[in-house]
């Protein structure tokens, strides 16, 4: 692989959020390459100093959210409820008071991680904030809603999160082209992660064209684990025989696998070499969904087998405090592993458990998941402008 291809990533004692970290886990994720981010953010997370303890003490360099985080967190608590009533009073509707209320708290959370993002040379130290889910088919309104959401942060250290839909590849390439960074989100297929890498350099390739620096533009694209398990797990069971529950708990693992190596191979290309040659920056893969939920499976599972160069693991708060306490790091656990990897879905295959069935439904889950917590999250606002509106 080309030496572009080794982005900075944060080692204990170069990186803010590390200097105070001798936690041996977290050390090691950060040498073999792995930066931790937190999937989770609230008000209350940036009021109380708990992100910045999470940075100083527990190695987080960076942050994710997306709707269903939102809601839970407008749901929980008082901490939005006077600017709630302050755009009340203002007459506000309901879609302008959330967008006001998120990148509000994104902006903030930002303004904490940018001695990370600077320390870093701008790989980590990012916040995500997801354009509006019901979008996720619509490429044009996503454009708009990416373009609007990256003006109102108004910070480098941003991440705009685009689900990497069909309709989503090619908003994806324009918002880079227009300098925007992104993370590309709900990605469940190797196909579809293809597509999204290509539609990565086809932005760059559009933002050199416009002469743009390429180095100030940033992507991850994020890779979902844990549910791929989970649907798979359900149908081995239904199955029952010893060959397929010998299978529950390795679908998520292996998959992710082969996506690294799709990664190792498309940035490898002279098209990529290119590319970086100007300054780009490669597109990390980010493992997303690594929360553990089936009890019988090891609680970091999904952090120490995905140990790899130039990868983002974003966790729960109690997935990181269980690496924390008792997670073994043993080194790169991914490359080396793709034989093993293709293995394990053709077995699965031959099980008549079809991988273009279970990553199409997963997308479609995904989708809907997300647009049903924004649309709670909706109902939650609406009611509390209602009430002060009264």
């Amino acid at each position: 692989m080309t030496d572009k291809l080794d982005h900075p990533t944060p080692e204990a004692g170069t990186s803010p959020a590390l200097e105070a970290t001798d936690n041996p886990a977290l050390e090691a994720l950060a040498h073999n390459g792995v930066s931790v981010w937190l999937d989770d953010l609230s008000r209350q997370r940036i009021q109380s100093g708990n992100l910045v303890e999470l940075v100083e003490k527990k190695g987080v360099v960076g942050v994710t959210t997306n709707p269903s985080i939102f809601q839970l967190a407008l749901a929980e608590g008082d901490a939005y409820d006077e600017q709630v009533a302050k755009l009340a009073a203002e007459g506000k509707d309901v879609d302008d008071t959330v967008f006001v209320l998120t990148t509000e708290d994104v902006r903030n959370a930002c303004d904490i991680m940018r001695p990370v993002y600077d320390a870093t040379d701008g790989v980590d130290g990012r916040v995500s904030i997801e354009v509006d889910p019901r979008l996720a088919h619509d490429t044009a309104a996503t454009v708009e809603a990416a373009r609007s959401l990256w003006t109102t942060v108004d910070r480098p250290n941003v991440f705009i999160k685009i689900p990497a839909t069909v309709e989503g590849l090619p908003a994806i390439s324009q918002v880079l082209s227009e300098g925007i960074s992104v993370n590309v989100t709900l990605i469940f297929s190797l196909d579809r992660y293809r597509g999204v890498m290509n539609a990565f350099l086809t932005g760059l390739e559009q933002a050199r064209e416009a002469g743009r620096e390429l180095g100030a533009i940033d992507s991850v694209a994020s890779f979902f684990v844990s549910r791929v398990d989970t649907e798979v797990d359900k149908r081995l069971e239904a199955i029952g025989t010893e060959e397929a529950l010998s299978l529950r708990g390795r679908a998520a693992i292996a998959n992710a696998q082969l996506a690294y190596q799709a990664f190792e191979e498309v940035f490898s290309t002279p098209r990529w070499q290119n590319l970086a040659d100007d300054g780009a920056h490669v597109q990390r893969p980010l493992w997303a969904s690594t929360g553990v939920k089936n009890h019988d499976y090891p609680d970091t599972m999904y952090v120490t087998e995905l140990v790899a160069p130039n990868t983002v693991n974003t966790m729960p708060e109690k997935t990181l405090d269980a690496v924390i306490d008792h997670g073994e790091i043993r080194g790169d656990t991914v490359t080396g592993s793709y034989a093993q990897a293709a293995e394990i879905l053709d077995a699965l295959e031959r099980l008549g458990i079809s991988y273009t069935e279970v990553t199409a439904q997963l997308e479609k889950e995904g989708v809907d998941k997300f647009e049903a917590s924004w649309e709670e999250l909706l109902k939650g606002v609406r009611s509390e402008l209602d009430r002060l509106s009264a």
